[in-house]
């Protein structure tokens, strides 16, 4: 209900627990607080995702990704993603050579509910090229995170950790810093149940060397823009 009053010759309102007057010509509107029931959610499996792909089901231009379970829309590439990409794709093929195969921005099928596609992610070479499915394991992960840097951290490490990833690494453009997740563990409080209970941040000029390449030092510098 709205209480009329006059002040200055002028006619003003109050609605119901607002505490500002103001001329009648002018409104104010009192927004109802709603309380909503819980929704439910549609979880996809692997299986599902990829009959929806293969069915053209999603726009060329749509960059999605199935995180345990959900559908995630990916950051947009900006140009210092893209030459951060291609700088950890340098440094890595300098590194291991021909014993691994370095994939970017490439499917995962890392478990039942997730695909997700690094930025860049070593995995077991394929005489055919993974052509009747996608790699279903990673020794490295490489996430380059301006925006993403949560979803990277706790989501995709979690995720990571429980696919049995031992080395995850999240390039920070942010900071200029690069993190380097190790040693999983499992982890109630966590989003997927795993962890890394070590982490380190890193900047230059520390180098790093991947533990699929014992003996290949990386320096930090070159997997900054």
């Amino acid at each position: 209900m709205i209480v009329e009053r006059r002040r200055l010759g002028k006619r003003v309102y109050r609605l119901p627990n607002i505490d500002r007057p103001g001329p009648i010509g002018y409104a104010f509107f009192a927004m109802a607080t709603i309380s909503m029931p819980p929704s439910e959610t549609r979880r996809w499996t692997r299986v599902e995702y990829e009959r929806l792909v293969d069915l053209g089901m999603f726009r060329p231009d749509e960059r999605l990704e199935l995180i345990d379970g959900a559908l995630v829309v990916r950051e947009p590439q900006g140009s210092r993603h893209a030459a951060t990409v291609r700088r950890v794709l340098a440094a890595l093929r300098r590194v291991l050579g021909d014993d691994r195969q370095i994939d970017s921005q490439l499917p995962i099928a890392l478990d039942l509910d997730s695909e997700p596609e690094p930025d860049v992610a070593v995995v077991p070479r394929d005489p055919g090229a993974y052509r009747d499915g996608h790699p279903s394991s990673a020794v490295l992960i490489v996430e380059v995170a301006e925006r993403s840097y949560r979803i990277d951290r706790e989501y995709k490490a979690s995720l990571y950790a429980r696919a049995g990833v031992p080395d995850y690494w999240i390039v920070d453009l942010a900071h200029d810093t690069v993190e380097v997740h190790r040693d999983r563990e499992a982890s109630p409080d966590a989003p997927c149940g795993w962890r890394y209970r070590s982490v380190m941040t890193m900047s230059p000029p520390s180098t790093i060397v991947p533990l699929v390449g014992p003996g290949a030092t990386i320096q930090i510098a070159d997997l900054l823009p």
